[in-house]
């Protein structure tokens, strides 16, 4: 198993698939055992906020870094084995918070969990940076298209700067007849390719169900894609349901549903109503 047990999942560019990888890496884990969590740490623009039941008086990471709640409080079961940490959607609150505090909190989830997935916001900012150096590692997701892959230097130059360290690179939305080697795009960038995740309409159907692709249809290509990725990243063995080709090894003979999970001790659950909006939103092209 990997040492490094906290990842920060971050692009340079918007709507390249970075929620909807740090949501199949977290389930992939889970299905396999393993206790996740992960946090939104794009504290202006939440995109997590749709998997959990809030109410305008609901906690959220907002509270945690404005030092009126604990970290335990802002946590919310999805299903067995992995939870949510969202940010709020309130503005105000978002003026309140502190993202130095982010700190202590990835560390109590460090203390409590097998894996942690921080989702990063795209762009510059502080917000932005600051998980970059907090992660064991970063991995950095981006579309082979050219103006994503140059906003991946960015990620690249604001990781080094912050201290942090690359893990890899993840290419989504990929097509077999490309016209650039996917290999070469990690050679421009000069950092290890982790994984490439192909085009796959089951990805957009799953957000608008509601369910993580891995779950929703667990034999596609993007899927089982996501599922590889995640035995690449961590060392964990992920099952993975054999392909049409029969060259996968191990079948998946059960996997984790995601509606209807169990809700942790307080009563916060997974609501599955608003997640086809709130990722939708975060993975739209701009």
């Amino acid at each position: 198993m990997s040492h490094e047990t906290v990842y920060a999942i971050a692009s340079g560019k918007g709507g390249v698939g970075k929620t909807t990888t740090t949501v199949n890496l977290g389930t992939a884990l889970a299905e396999a055992g393993e206790r996740v969590a992960i946090v939104d740490t794009d504290l202006g623009m939440a995109n997590l906020a749709g998997f959990v039941s809030l109410t305008p008086d609901s906690t959220t990471l907002h509270d945690v870094l404005a030092g009126d709640a604990s970290i335990d409080d802002a946590t919310y079961r999805l299903a067995d084995n992995i939870v949510a940490v969202p940010s709020g959607t309130n503005l105000d609150e978002y003026a309140e918070t502190s993202p130095e505090g982010l700190r202590d909190a990835v560390e109590a989830l460090r203390s409590q969990f097998d894996y942690v997935f921080l989702d990063v916001g795209a762009g510059i900012s502080h917000e932005t940076v600051l998980p970059l150096g907090l992660a064991d590692a970063v991995i950095l997701v981006s579309t082979p298209e050219p103006a994503a892959v140059h906003d991946t230097k960015k990620t690249i130059e604001l990781t080094d700067r912050s201290g942090g360290s690359v893990a890899g690179l993840v290419l989504t939305r990929t097509h077999p007849d490309g016209d650039i080697s996917h290999d070469d795009i990690a050679d421009r960038l000069e950092v290890p390719l982790l994984g490439t995740i192909p085009e796959d309409p089951a990805a957009r159907d799953s957000v608008y169900a509601g369910t993580p692709l891995v779950v929703f249809e667990p034999e596609g290509p993007a899927a089982i894609a996501y599922r590889r990725l995640a035995t690449t990243v961590t060392g964990v063995e992920v099952p993975v349901p054999a392909d049409d080709d029969g060259d996968d090894e191990t079948d998946n003979e059960s996997t984790t549903t995601v509606a209807g999970s169990a809700s942790d001790d307080d009563g916060r659950e997974a609501a599955h109503d608003d997640v086809s909006s709130a990722i939708t939103e975060a993975e739209s092209d701009p």
